[in-house]
């Protein structure tokens, strides 16, 4: 049973060299389901392109399994710890090609942006957009990890986002 017009599968990502976080929603209409969440994670005391080579394998498994129509990935954050920057740099070019080589459309948000479609208020705190995923997807409780919630998130940013010129 495929999807209609009105509906589709959106896949957010919050990239990560040790965890990259995911979420799945099905919208239909005006309505939203989640479908799936969880966290890629890489072994720490594994040489980076090891690192690197699971992480996109892992994120090829969830495209593969839940063939979205639209990816929501959030964009780099200007971080304080350079080390940190690099690995996310590095994991979300990964993610950049798996989706690329998939001709998926996507979208991209700054974690303000993120906050301000979830919580209605761009500086809003982390336990504040948790709770907003929990609300609207109608769970029963906080998806965790934190970066799986994170994903469901930027999925729901795509969600809701007026956009038109796709990436």
């Amino acid at each position: 049973m495929g999807l209609t017009a009105q509906q589709r599968i959106i896949v957010g990502f919050d990239p990560g060299l040790a965890d990259t976080g995911f979420g799945v929603i099905k919208v239909q209409g005006d309505r939203l389901t989640c479908l799936a969440y969880g966290s890629l994670r890489t072994p720490a005391k594994v040489n980076l392109s090891k690192r690197l080579s699971l992480l996109y394998q892992k994120v090829q498994e969830v495209l593969e399994k839940y063939k979205p129509d639209l990816v929501g990935i959030e964009q780099l954050f200007f971080c304080r710890n350079v080390t940190t920057a690099f690995g996310v740099g590095q994991a979300r070019g990964v993610v950049m090609l798996a989706i690329g080589q998939r001709s998926i459309p996507y979208l991209e948000f700054t974690p303000l942006q993120v906050k301000q479609a979830v919580v209605g208020y761009g500086q809003g705190n982390k336990q504040q957009v948790q709770k907003m995923v929990k609300l609207i997807l109608n769970l029963q409780a906080i998806p965790k990890p934190d970066d799986a919630a994170d994903g469901l998130a930027i999925a729901l940013c795509a969600a809701q986002s007026r956009t038109t010129l796709l990436v």
